[in-house]
């Protein structure tokens, strides 16, 4: 079974997919975190994120894997070294939308996501799990939340990390992200037309995910 988890940043939707991944025994991929690799990837390289050529070439050869833990956690893999914490920094936030956005990295990257599904039931979170990358998946659900509740969330989820930013530079990061993620040319974020929508701006994260086993158990 595949359960396709979408929306935008800030939403809670990693959170979310993990804890519902390891309750259901399910595998947990986040493709945000294979976009955050490929980020890092091109800023080691000093390649200009505008430079789609480069960038394209250098989404063909890089690799990426993701490993799941006994405690829920995430690792993950670029070309076989564990970058689970550098691609959280401030500086791969800043950029990562504008390297996913590029048409061509997409298009490697949503293959590379096809064959981790290969891999057994999972949970995959992102923003066209359920409208590209798997547009059959067996349960498909959008988690949302107010802009100021997702600028919350995440400055919090940047604190716990140990960064220093401001909540103003936070909601501006969010701000950008989102006009990027919702206006680009490929695969823009959108609710799958048979997707669950779930606000989640006055919901804890337990209760979101009660909720959603209660939608894949019942149907």
């Amino acid at each position: 079974m595949i359960i396709a988890i979408d929306g935008p940043a800030g939403a809670g939707k990693s959170t979310v997919a993990k804890i519902l991944a390891k309750r259901l025994g399910f595998l947990y991929i986040d493709t945000g975190a294979m976009y955050r690799a490929l980020t890092l990837k091109v800023l080691e390289n000093n390649i200009p994120v505008n430079d789609e050529l480069q960038i394209n070439e250098l989404a063909k050869k890089v690799k990426i894997d993701l490993r799941n833990n006994p405690d829920g956690s995430l690792t993950v893999l670029l070309d076989g070294q564990d970058v689970s914490l550098e691609i959280r920094k401030a500086r791969i936030t800043q950029f990562v939308s504008d390297i996913a956005k590029i048409k061509d990295v997409r298009q490697v990257l949503v293959k590379m996501q096809r064959e981790l599904g290969k891999r057994g039931d999972c949970v995959l979170d992102g923003r066209d799990i359920g409208t590209v990358v798997f547009p059959d998946a067996a349960r498909k659900f959008f988690i949302d939340a107010t802009s100021n509740v997702r600028v919350q969330r995440r400055f919090k989820e940047l604190k716990d990390l140990n960064q220093n930013i401001a909540v103003l530079d936070v909601e501006k990061d969010l701000s950008n992200r989102d006009k990027i993620d919702s206006t680009r040319e490929i695969s823009p974020l959108c609710k799958a037309k048979d997707a669950i929508y779930i606000d989640t701006t006055e919901l804890s994260i337990e209760q979101v995910v009660d909720k959603l086993l209660r939608f894949i158990k019942n149907g």
